[in-house]
């Protein structure tokens, strides 16, 4: 069986970098409240920025926190943050196409599997452990499924 879930090292960095953004906005709002530095339009600027940025950033952590189980025939997807656990069998899959992208000499590699219900799941190597024995397991039970890559 083929357990997928999100790498730790992934988390603890993407949680350093919400720390500091918090820190940063609480240091932005703290000199607007007793200095007054700079402009309001600074302090307007940078701290909706920063919101912004770091609402992004918990959103993605957020939604890609899932856990994933393969094998026996079926795809078990539990998405604990919503409460949400669904069992798919194999042939429950429409359709799964895994993406590579290679950047600064890496490869980011991506499979995105489609299900009978109209749900979809998306895993990607840095994100997720087990992911190429996940990729092996559809390649096994499901080739048949696999969108074929057509080069333009």
């Amino acid at each position: 069986m083929v357990v997928i879930k999100p790498k730790i090292s992934t988390y603890f960095s993407l949680s350093l970098v919400v720390v500091f953004l918090i820190a940063g906005l609480v240091f932005i709002l703290r000199d607007f409240a007793y200095k007054g530095s700079f402009g309001l339009w600074f302090y307007l600027v940078a701290c909706t920025i920063i919101t912004v940025v770091l609402l992004m950033l918990l959103v993605k952590m957020l939604a890609g926190f899932r856990f994933i189980s393969a094998g026996k025939d079926k795809i078990e997807v539990r998405l604990p943050l919503r409460g949400y656990k669904k069992v798919y069998h194999v042939k429950d899959i429409l359709a799964w196409e895994e993406e590579t992208i290679t950047a600064n000499k890496k490869e980011f590699r991506q499979v995105t599997v489609a299900f009978s219900d109209q749900q979809s799941i998306s895993i990607s190597n840095h994100e997720h452990e087990s992911y190429n024995g996940f990729v092996e397991y559809l390649k096994k039970k499901a080739a048949r499924k696999k969108v074929k890559n057509k080069k333009a």
